[in-house]
């Protein structure tokens, strides 16, 4: 697949999405949202996770804009989840490991089992981190249980619970438009897919992601992530419609022009 045609579906893929529209999670969440980017910028262990997990893998999982999207949006989840107060010092320390969760959930994500293997891994990364035992064994128990269409498992205590849920939920947000703007792209541009052979396929990932739709956890995940995802399938639609119109026509263009080079 040429570079002019990669770039050409990118942008299709951004236009059809700003058509759709923005998911109403950053339009009524807005203010969580907000003080859950704030709360990530100034965080100085926010910063040396994200130097962490750079050195390791410059894009980690689906792309590295992917962990930042998922720290802040679980950050946000916590946020909305408690009241919206970040003045209280405990949620504000929930946040931080939301963010700390979020950065480090998809270290492992080139192998399999990838959300076991990778809490294996940050429970040797955080040691050096001024975090206790307790919270050390919430991130990496909520890594541990990220991954999609496996059992939800139940943690001992609230605490514990809704931070493995709001990562559930914050990385399962990126089903929606992201599946389209920015992983489906993080994914095969390394690999050069051409298109003819990502196309065959589109209609049962967009399937695998309509089963997602109803596997959101938390109160606030459960009442907006279906609107995520709800968007992310009518741009997946609309995209395959487009791709698949723009492939038949070049196909239909080389057949002329071969006829066109026969001998008379």
């Amino acid at each position: 697949m040429p570079d002019h045609e990669y770039l050409r579906a990118i942008d299709l893929s951004r236009l059809i999405a700003a058509e759709v529209g923005k998911p109403r999670f950053y339009i009524e969440k807005a203010r969580e949202v907000a003080l859950s980017r704030a709360l990530f910028a100034a965080e100085p262990m926010s910063a040396a996770a994200l130097n962490i997990v750079s050195e390791r893998d410059p894009f980690p999982g689906h792309g590295f804009s992917h962990v930042e999207k998922v720290a802040v949006d679980s950050g946000a989840l916590i946020i909305s989840e408690e009241g919206g107060n970040i003045l209280d010092a405990r949620v504000r320390r929930k946040v931080l490991l939301a963010h700390l969760a979020g950065i480090f959930h998809d270290i492992c994500r080139s192998e399999s089992d990838h959300a076991a293997r990778g809490a294996e891994a940050v429970k040797k990364i955080l040691p050096p981190f001024s975090l206790q035992d307790d919270e050390r064994r919430d991130i990496t128990d909520a890594i541990g249980s990220h991954e999609a269409f496996q059992p939800c498992r139940n943690r001992a205590g609230y605490e514990s619970q809704v931070l493995s849920d709001a990562l559930y939920d914050a990385d399962k947000f990126r089903w929606g438009p992201d599946n389209f703007t920015e992983t489906l792209w993080a994914m095969i541009l390394p690999r050069r897919i051409p298109l003819k052979v990502l196309l065959p396929r589109f209609l049962s990932r967009l399937e695998g992601i309509r089963q997602i739709r109803d596997s959101f956890r938390t109160p606030t995940g459960r009442e907006y992530g279906p609107d995520f995802i709800d968007r992310g399938l009518t741009i997946g639609q609309r995209l395959y419609e487009a791709l698949t119109a723009t492939e038949e026509m070049g196909e239909e263009n080389d057949l002329a022009d071969n006829q066109n080079l026969r001998p008379v």
